[in-house]
């Protein structure tokens, strides 16, 4: 696969940055101002993260501004908690909104006076249809809809009725406002859609003081031009609203106006990135939380241990496109491992142990074995790691019977263990099942440090932790949560979560690992050697118990499929 093109400043080029450059050199506008548009309904996803990165990237590499603006218009399913988790993952993604905190809801009062102002200019009505009749009045895209029997109010009448509304007069249900366009226009969009509608619930930040909320289409576009934005990025299911967009700010006559552009949302393989199907999987149970490591939420992937620099990485390769695609979750890896690689620190960590006695090592003897957090980086300092009699290695790193290429401990064979010794497997020791439970060695004092004097070389190297002195650990194996690449191809009658992977987690109780790892707080992260990237879980970890999530295998798969597409 060809390198992405890239401008002059390193960064991948894409149709929004040309519209950008575009307009600034036309001087259609003296600065950019992006914002970030949540609805407090939910958690983001990996999804809302490329919007992060792209609108507040944007802010910041042409020198502008980027909003943080909360679409507060539904209070039935929106709460503060919801807003907190927003704010928390935009700040961990490393982007600063300053003093540009809005909602919606700072714009009640002003919206309910562009309704009005619709009604007096003969461009809206109240329609006392109800939801399912306006369905059917709406037509198809075949068949242009019908005009509602109350499209022809007087500007009086809807004033009144509107106010009416406002003030609480009518139950739900009963009246909506309607903008009025065309009900034969193509765009189905632009058949008289609801842009006000009545809600008697409490609002997260205005309480009762409203019975009536605008819609998302009505309050987003004028909410964009209050804040003077400039570019409002969309996904593209958003496409054909973007008519409705335009036609508010022109009919009321708003200059200068932000424009809409839209752009693909990310989709990944084994994911599911729907709002609506990751509340589904919490509420029934299929995981433990909205923040359980295999979510893809951010506060999932975040305990995971996926570093916020990974994530902002894998948004710039992936660009920004016009059409819908799936991008392999290997590149999302691939990058989590890329930054992984260059920052977490290596230690030794067991999780399928077995013992081994060095039968000729002195019994009440411990040294200590000085490592390296990280072979090519010195800044990361080191570390002293106890050796005695008994340590623990990787049960499937010793086979009785070994075949060819196993490099491994074998009757016979001698192995580096990792900056310490030589050790040659000399016996074993089973239980009445025929499981090995100890391996006996002996060791080489010679090599002292995992190097021979006399230049005898070994092919196998392990790595271990003193049985004496490791720490107990659980480790949790995560896998990905959905078994097929596209976790909504199901058979008929079926559901997506008949695709749930059951071997997405694995739970290991009986590892042991460093005792250097006794001051790792929740949320370190750190490489196993040879086994992988692990986070120390941010929720269940203590030094008491060590609780540590798989955040990466040290297997790269993209990096071999780039390898193969490039030969």
């Amino acid at each position: 696969m060809a390198a992405p093109e890239t401008n002059e400043t390193g960064r991948v080029k894409h149709f929004i940055r040309a519209i950008i450059d575009e307009d600034l050199a036309s001087k259609a506008v003296s600065s950019v101002h992006t914002r970030f548009p949540p609805e407090p309904n939910g958690y983001l996803h990996i999804g809302h993260a490329k919007a992060i990165c792209l609108n507040f990237g944007l802010a910041e590499e042409y020198g502008g501004k980027c909003n943080l603006r909360f679409d507060d218009t539904n209070p039935v399913k929106e709460d503060v908690e919801y807003v907190e988790s927003i704010k928390e993952d935009v700040r961990w993604l490393g982007f600063d909104w300053e003093d540009r905190q809005f909602f919606a809801s700072d714009y009640f009062d002003k919206l309910y006076a562009y309704a009005e102002q619709l009604i007096e200019l003969g461009k809206a009505y109240v329609d006392d249809l109800s939801a399912e009749e306006i369905r059917q009045y709406r037509g198809t895209l075949k068949e242009p809809g019908k005009d509602s029997p109350y499209r022809n109010r007087s500007v009086e009448e809807n004033l009144d009725l509107f106010r009416r509304m406002k003030a609480g007069e009518f139950e739900e249900g009963t009246h909506v406002l309607r903008a009025k366009i065309d009900m034969a226009h193509p765009n189905i969009v632009l058949r008289d859609p609801t842009i006000y509608r009545i809600r008697k619930v409490d609002h997260h930040r205005t309480g009762d003081a409203w019975c009536i909320y605008p819609m998302y289409d009505f309050a987003h576009c004028l909410s964009d031009a209050i804040e003077n934005i400039t570019h409002s990025i969309c996904t593209l299911e958003f496409e054909n609203n973007r008519a409705l967009y335009d036609w508010v700010l022109d009919t009321l006559g708003i200059a200068p106006r932000p424009h809409q552009y839209e752009a693909a949302r990310l989709n990944l393989t084994h994911t599911i990135l729907s709002k609506r199907k990751l509340i589904q999987l919490v509420e029934e149970g299929h995981v433990s939380g909205w923040n359980d490591p295999r979510m893809p939420t951010l506060s999932g992937i975040r305990r995971r241990g996926y570093p916020a620099a990974a994530i902002r990485t894998f948004c710039e390769r992936i660009g920004v496109a016009k059409a819908n695609s799936t991008v392999e979750i290997a590149m999302l890896e691939h990058s989590v491992r890329e930054e992984l690689n260059a920052t977490a620190p290596r230690v030794l960590g067991v999780l399928d142990p077995v013992k081994v006695v060095i039968t000729n090592y002195p019994e009440d003897q411990v040294e200590e074995f000085e490592m390296p957090y990280h072979p090519e980086d010195e800044s990361m300092g080191k570390r002293k790691v106890p050796f005695a009699r008994e340590i623990y290695i990787e049960r499937d790193d010793f086979m009785e019977e070994p075949p060819k290429k196993f490099f491994r401990l074998a009757p016979g064979r001698e192995v580096r263990l990792r900056f310490a010794y030589y050790i040659t497997c000399q016996d074993v020791v089973k239980d009445e099942n025929g499981t090995i439970t100890e391996i006996h060695c002996t060791y080489d004092p010679e090599t002292k440090g995992g190097w021979s004097k006399d230049g005898r070389k070994v092919k196998g190297t392990l790595h271990w932790v003193s049985a004496q002195h490791g720490l107990p650990a659980q480790v949790r194996l995560y896998d990905h949560l959905f078994a097929k690449e596209n976790p909504m191809d199901v058979e008929e009658g079926g559901a997506f979560t008949d695709n749930l992977n059951p071997d997405s987690l694995t739970t290991l109780t009986n590892c042991v690992v460093e005792p250097s790892l006794a001051d790792a707080k929740p949320g370190f992260i750190c490489q196993f050697e040879r086994k992988g990237y692990f986070c120390a879980d941010s929720k269940e970890h203590t030094p008491e118990n060590p609780v540590f999530n798989r955040t990466a295998s040290l297997r790269d798969s993209w990096a071999k499929m780039q390898k193969k597409m490039q030969k």
